[in-house]
Formats: structure tokens, sequence, C-alpha cells
């Protein structure tokens, strides 16, 4: 069960005395056996339960004859086989003096993504390390995690003390590194606590083996940590992403979502964001009836005062104080794509119900977790923070994450494979383009058009090196000259020369590389122009951000299908010899991927067409495209 279907279980006043928390630290420091013996020793543990734990623990259990109180979170097959947690286990439960919400994140470095989803709505965090190792790599990299996403009070659980002898000059030694280390990244509250989950000591009750100790217990420090949002959202701006347009019957039209913040009452004003239009609120409706006040947390349906246009992915806010509306902006990013972040490469951001395209800029810096220096990078690999500037295809509203979480954090996610790549913490806005508009011209494309007599458009030949993409873009230009058709041929080579002469061939300038000639044959297009693209172009991604500058029927993708091994034969420039030999790095082919169109315009086997007819394929390709002007394709 996830967090959001436990809270929709807790009305506004049980929420009140709600604590939402995580563990997390380095893999097998014992978080999930901290929580089980948690569960257990606080009544948590319904008989089938334990019954049902006392067979896994036989059969999965890591603690030869005794119960393996991991396995009580640990719910995943493959977990449960390995001994490690890879997804985050939520459980609620409750004490005399609370309610409790933990979520079980995993420790490895590859499931760091996991930590961030449970982190990014908790209120503390329990952080565990293994008295025999100390403060480690992760546990540095999950604690600056912790201070970015805006969990404030943390508990260092210093586990598996019974096999240090209990030593307080052990757990002396640790508290010192850690709270010093939590200083620099700005977690004020740290409490240090030496546990033996699996024995129990310090879990609930105070343990006669650490007598030397004298602060409280795992769940006495969660039965009493203060933190500051009760849940009410009292002081809090109104925030209410729309997830939902509801037309039902007549003219009823209800805006559904979630309040992330704040609180609403009829007769509030509210403006609609991004579009800054001002309204009231007329109702607050819900399955049970309407409501007279809504608080976060509720998810609910407004209704408004106005007919004005509000979509899904708009934000309903406070007409007092409205959140920020850019297009471009600085964010923290927490990369999780296997594939690393490459600048200038489009990715979709989502915050709360809205996409939209989201170009990533070379990074200012990234965080070396161990140091916190900052650190200059290319790039963002797995598990790497860093700062980047962010560019959109249209403006969003958001606030800074530090003022609000809930509408200042972003998910990015890969364009081809879908799969979510990177979080991100929205900063501050970006000021630098607000003086840059757009000049109105009398001479306009469709002029530029009729005074060539033909449609621009573009044709982009994608394919390894040698493949034969110059040679028939070559002859297919001469061919449209010799039919009076206005063309320029771009070559990959030719452009290297100049305008991309401080490009290399790495990934990022790669990605680069094709940006800067997509917005050229832009240009070219709407001079009038039909524009011929020759670059080997090998990443999918960046070939769809080229078809997307341009409209329906702009862009003709050709795909000069050639196999590796013929393009090796042929290597007129003697590339893939030097690449064989290790002169040549990220040669496409050999020790860089080359991404095969699926659906292109055209395909040509030049195995068995020859160029010259591959040529005339062309020429009827941008004859239908790109007709004479006044004629029909």
């Amino acid at each position: 069960m996830n967090v959001g279907s436990l809270e929709a279980h807790l009305d506004a006043h049980e929420r009140k005395g709600l604590l939402r928390f995580l563990t997390c630290g380095s893999v097998d420091d014992g978080k999930s056996t901290l929580i089980g013996r948690l569960l257990y020793e606080a009544d948590a543990v319904l008989e089938d339960q334990l019954a049902t734990l006392e067979v896994e623990s036989k059969k999965f259990g890591t603690q030869p004859g005794g119960l393996d109180w991991a396995l009580l979170l640990d719910g995943l097959i493959a977990e449960r086989e390995q001994g490690i947690t890879i997804d985050v286990a939520h459980r609620f439960f409750s004490t005399p003096s609370r309610k409790f919400i933990v979520a079980d994140s995993p420790g490895h470095e590859q499931y760091t993504r996991n930590m961030v989803t449970a982190a990014s709505t908790a209120d503390a965090a329990l952080v565990l390390v293994d008295a025999r190792k100390g403060v480690l790599t992760q546990t540095r990299r999950h604690s600056y995690l912790l201070a970015l996403l805006g969990v404030r009070h943390v508990a260092l659980a210093v586990n598996k003390m019974d096999l240090v002898g209990f030593s307080a000059e052990i757990f002396a030694a640790i508290e010192q590194e850690y709270v010093a280390f939590a200083e620099r990244v700005g977690l004020a509250d740290v409490r240090c606590i030496p546990v033996s989950a699996r024995e129990g000591d310090n879990v609930v009750s105070p343990s006669l083996n650490l007598d030397w100790y004298h602060g409280p217990t795992v769940l006495g420090y969660l039965e009493t940590v203060e933190v500051a949002d009760d849940g009410s959202g009292a002081g809090d701006p109104f925030r209410l992403p729309v997830q939902w347009v509801n037309r039902g019957h007549g003219d009823f039209r209800g805006f559904a979502g979630m309040v992330m913040s704040g609180t609403v009452r009829p007769g509030d004003p509210v403006r609609v964001m991004p579009s800054g239009r001002h309204t009231r609120v007329a109702r607050i409706v819900t399955y049970d009836g309407d409501l007279e006040r809504a608080v976060a947390g509720q998810s609910i349906q407004v209704t408004l005062t106005d007919e004005i246009d509000v979509s899904r992915g708009d934000v309903l806010a406070s007409a007092e104080d409205a959140p920020a509306v850019t297009d471009q902006f600085e964010a923290t990013i927490v990369w999780m794509g296997e594939e690393p972040m490459l600048p200038g490469r489009a990715y979709w951001l989502k915050i709360g119900g809205r996409t939209v395209t989201a170009i990533m800029g070379h990074p200012k810096y990234r965080v070396d977790v161990n140091t916190l220096d900052q650190v200059t990078a290319r790039r963002l690999e797995l598990n790497e923070i860093g700062v980047c500037d962010l560019s959109l295809d249209a403006p969003i509203a958001f606030d800074p994450y530090r003022d609000h979480r809930a509408t200042g954090g972003i998910i990015l996610i890969d364009r081809v494979s879908q799969d979510t790549v990177g979080a991100g913490l929205l900063t501050r806005v970006l000021r630098r383009a607000d003086n840059v508009h757009w000049q109105a011209v009398e001479v306009d494309r469709r002029t530029r058009a009729a005074q060539k007599g033909q449609r621009p458009c573009v044709v982009w030949f994608t394919g390894l090196s040698a493949a034969g993409k110059s040679t028939i873009a070559n002859l297919a230009e001469k061919k449209l000259c010799a039919l009076g058709r206005h063309t320029y041929l771009l070559d990959g080579d030719n452009v290297r020369h100049g305008l991309n002469r401080d490009l290399g061939f790495t990934a990022e300038d790669r990605v680069e590389n094709i940006r800067r000639v997509a917005e050229v044959a832009k240009l070219m297009v709407d001079a009038g122009l039909i524009v011929l693209v020759s670059f080997i172009s090998p990443f999918r991604s960046e070939r769809r951000m080229a078809r997307a500058l341009f409209g329906a029927g702009e862009f003709v993708e050709v795909f000069v299908d050639t196999p590796l091994a013929v393009a090796e034969a042929r290597d007129p420039k003697g590339l893939y010899r030097r690449a064989r030999r290790g002169e040549l790095e990220n040669f496409t082919g050999i020790d860089s991927p080359y991404e095969a169109p699926e659906h292109p315009e055209l395909r040509i086997d030049t195995t068995t067409t020859p160029a010259e007819v591959a040529a005339d394929l062309i020429v009827e390709l941008v004859r239908r495209a790109a007709p004479e002007a006044g004629t029909r394709p």
C-alpha cells in the first residue's frame, strides 16, 4: 500500500497526530530489521502475521533459529531471496501517543531513487549505520538528500551495537563524525541513538547493555519529535494542482485534485496559474457532500464563480500569494537514470499534473557527497547530485522547493524509454530572458516560400558513418536544383569546420551538435528553403527533438540503412580502422551506439538500392512533401 492510499483512510483530525518517517542508510545496516522489531514490540503485528513470519523466517530468514524481523517489511520475493530491500515498503501503525506511516527505503546505491521518493513526503528520518562500519558514503548521500528534500528531523540509529560489545567509545566517535557532517548540510535537529535491532536494545525499551546512554529509545524519539507541519496546512498558501476537469451533467464543471498546502473555503479569491486569471471558489465538492473548509491532504473538487479556462496541470492558488511562473529556472537535480544526463537533450518534465519538454543545461557543478565540494561536471551520472539550468517549451507555475515542497519538486522522464531518470528541486527563476521578445517582421515564411514557388521542408538523413548519406544527399540536391528548387545541404563534416568546430564526439557534444543544426535547419525552412541535413545523428531523442521543431509534413526522416560491416568495409576516410585501433573514442558503431529510426518516412537499403535510385526516391518524396506553391501535394 502506498503512502497516498494510507493517508486517504485518515480524516483531517487523525492526520494532525500523524508522523511520516522513513528509514535509510547504507545496505545491510539493519533498517528493515529495526522497523520489524519496532512493529513487534509496539504490538503492531497481528497473530496471523506473526505466524507467517515464523514460517518465512525458516525459509528466507538470515537469523538461524530465530525470527527475521526484516521479513515483516521486505515484501518482494527478490528482496527475500537477496536479503536486501529494493522497493519502498510503507506500513501504518500506532501507539497510544501517536500514529505513524513508516517508509522502509532501500540502502543499495542502485536504488537511491526509491529513497528520494520516500523522503519527499517524510516529516522525519531514521538514518542507520552499522556500528562496525561507521559513517559511509551512502550514509552521507542519504543525509545530504534528506537536507535537500526538507526533512529536518533526523535520528541516527547506530545499529548492531551488540557486535561491538556495546562500546560507548565507538558510539561517541560515530556520533561526533555524523553530527559534524549533518551541521554542514543543514540538518540541525539530529539525535543519535545506540541500538541493537536484532536483540531489541533501545528499540522500544531502554537497554541495560547501554546503561551509559541516557537519551530516548527509537520509539520514544518517534513519539516525541515535534514537526512544524501538523497536517492542517495552517499558515501556508493554498495550492491545488488540477488533476482532472469533471464536466459532469448540465453546467457543472469541477476541478479535482489534492490540496497540497494551505486551506480553502467557498468565497475565497484564487488565481489560476500559469494564466494568472482571478476568480473565486464557489463550492468544495466531495463524495460525502459539500465542505465549508478543505485542508492540505484532502482530495476535493472545486467549482468556480466564473467561466474561465482551467485545464489539467493548472494550479489553483491563493490570490494573495500565488506561485511564480517561468519557462527557465535553476534546479538541483538528483540523477536516477542508468544513462547519464546529457546537456542539450530534451526530457519530459512533470510537475503536479503538468508535463512539458525541458532542455537541460550544462551542470554548474555536482556535489561530492563525502566532502560537500562543488565539483566541475559536464554531465550527471547515476546517483550524482548537481545544479543545472532548465529551459521549458511552455511556462509552468512553481514555488521554490525550500518554501513549498509540494509545488517545488519535479521529475524528469526519458522521452524514448518513458523511464523516470531524475528528480529535481526547483530553486529560483532565471530572469535573464525577461527582456527577450519575438520581433514582429513583415516578410514571413509564407511570403518567402511563395517567392520561391515551393513549400519548404527539411530532409533529415541519418545512418552510420560511410553509410552513403552525403553521397545520396548531394545527388538529391543536384536533381532538385535541376528542377528549379531552392535548396541547401547541411553536411556533418562541413558544419564541424565552422559552427560546430568547438564540439567533439562525446555523447554531450553529439547532443549539442544536433541541437544547433536542427535550429539552423529551422531558420532555413523559415527562409523558404528545402534543407537537406546529412548527419549521423545517432540518438533517437535528438532526432525527435529536431522533428518537434517543424510543422506537420515539414520533417522527412530518411534512414540510410547500411550494415556496420558494409560501412566498415567502405571506410573511405579510414575512420573505422582508427577506431578499431583505439585511436578514436566515441565512434558510432564501435564504442558509441547508433539507435536506428523506428518509423522513418523512407528507409534506403544501400546494399540493394544504388545511390542514383535512392536520390530519385528522395526527389519524389520531397515533391510529395513540398510541392510547388499553389499546387496540391
